[in-house]
């Protein structure tokens, strides 16, 4: 069971290339453990529907998947661009207005964000994907910039822009987010990503207007700015305030350079891990399978060290979005998941988990250390918030880890847990023997070729025990 059940997570953009209740219950039966609805595109009639075919696919295949509402926050984009496109070379000086609707071929480029409210003379300004690389020379008015171009090139519609320096004083949740949150709340998403995160501050700010709704998703940080990076202390504050951590490699490296990428993904998947927090590595993992029907060697080599590093997911963009082989990516992805994991263990870190000491930390830190040490084939834990079986997963044992739980709610924010498998059916003292034959039956522990039987240790608790898991049994069956 262990060699074919994949401990780290698969995250998957729903697109263009994937709109049909057909293609996302493909994506999930390939692997797929959570999907990925980027609110910088579409409407939310296409959001409804999209939950909806998510849901059904998840309901038809008996397992929980994982939605992820990723907020566009201050992704700051150029306006609409005549004939979509402007030639630009070094030394040309351009005006950036976000008065300005439309482009007359002039040096004036309208701008969809007020810039000149934030901005300060001598700061970098980068444009297209870091592709045009020019420095802020003036503020020309209460809604114009002028900056100077440094490279040959082009630039095009609705591009985005990148201001590493520049300060955006906490205002990284605009209106746009604030009706999409709206939305989200009512829609009951798992987890929900905040674009551009500066500080944990912005963390605290966001979990504040969710529960103003009502809604008690999880928060996923994506860490994309320079000033979140800056320092291991301003990274694991925000580690710390969140549910979980995206690693945003696309937009860090047009602000923070690609150079500081992979020490930076290392170190966050490495406090992720202390903190027992989720950590998503995202952006170009399969990037050549958006055209090509095989991943590149570099690719396989990306995603086998994210495993490697312990991450709880991989993630797919465009892949799956707007690629030409969506399913065949996550089969691709899959398969070097379980290549790795087969033939190489994670990575040690430094030290323990850190935070406040709870229980069900020392709880899962014995029973993970009892089940590698009697060659068990499960663990299965049995838990009413999924506390202890993030403390398991946080140890990253070396076989599957089942969470049974009465909660719809609790199953879904485990879905992209390192090594866990969710399994909803009401709350029972009756946590033995008779739990392991039920999960057998329901297909979520099968015996493995050449072998007679399972072996499972199973934690659970009395509803009123404290700390929640107090019994640790192991049952053959």
């Amino acid at each position: 069971m262990s060699k074919l059940f994949k401990r780290t997570k698969i995250l998957a953009t729903i697109g263009p290339a994937t709109f049909s209740a057909e293609k996302i219950e493909e994506l999930i039966m390939a692997g797929v453990n959570g999907c990925r609805l980027n609110f910088s595109h579409g409407d939310y009639i296409e959001r409804d529907q999209q939950i909806a075919w998510i849901r059904e696919a998840a309901a038809k295949k008996g397992r929980s998947v994982a939605i992820l509402q990723d907020l566009q926050g201050p992704k700051i984009r150029l306006g609409n661009i005549k004939d979509n496109r402007y030639d630009v070379h070094v030394g040309d000086e351009l005006i950036l207005d976000h008065a300005v609707t439309e482009h007359d071929g002039s040096n004036v480029i309208p701008i969809q964000y007020n810039l000149a409210e934030k901005v300060k003379v001598g700061e970098p300004l980068s444009m297209f994907d870091g592709k045009i690389k020019s420095t802020v020379i003036d503020i020309v008015s209460k809604t114009a910039i002028k900056i100077k171009i440094e490279n040959e090139g082009f630039i095009m519609s609705h591009k985005g822009l990148n201001l590493p320096d520049t300060d955006f004083g906490g205002d990284i949740i605009t209106e746009k987010d604030m009706a999409d949150i709206e939305f989200g709340a009512s829609r009951d998403f798992d987890y929900v990503a905040l674009s551009f995160v500066q500080s944990a501050d912005d963390i605290d700010k966001l979990r504040q207007i969710l529960l103003s709704h009502g809604s008690t998703a999880q928060i996923i940080a994506k860490i994309e700015t320079k000033k979140a990076i800056e320092t291991d202390e301003a990274m694991e504050a925000i580690v710390e305030a969140a549910d979980g951590i995206m690693v945003a490699r696309g937009d860090m490296a047009v602000e923070a350079g690609a150079e500081v990428v992979p020490i930076v993904q290392r170190k966050l998947i490495a406090m992720c891990r202390e903190h027992g927090k989720i950590c998503i590595v995202a952006t170009q993992m399969m990037g050549s399978m958006v055209d090509n029907p095989a991943p590149t060697r570099a690719e396989v080599s990306d995603v086998a060290n994210a495993v490697i590093q312990g991450a709880d997911a991989v993630m797919l963009s465009d892949e799956t979005a707007n690629g030409k082989y969506p399913v065949e990516t996550v089969k691709a992805m899959k398969k070097v998941i379980l290549y790795t994991q087969n033939h190489s263990h994670v990575s040690p870190i430094n030290h323990e988990v850190t935070g406040e000491f709870k229980n069900y930390d020392a709880i899962a830190g014995g029973v993970t250390q009892l089940a590698e040490k009697i060659g068990a084939d499960v663990i299965v834990c049995q838990t009413a918030s999924g506390a202890t079986s993030a403390a398991i997963a946080a140890q990253r044992p070396s076989l599957p880890l089942i969470s049974v739980t009465s909660n719809a709610r609790v199953a879904g924010q485990l879905a992209l847990t390192y090594a866990n498998s969710s399994f909803v059916r009401p709350y029972s003292e009756n946590y033995g023997y008779d739990l392991a034959v039920e999960l057998k039956n329901s297909g979520y522990l099968q015996i493995e070729e050449g072998k007679k039987d399972i072996l499972a240790v199973i934690i659970s608790g009395h509803k009123d025990a404290v700390g929640g898991s107090d019994t640790i049994k192991i049952v053959r069956i």
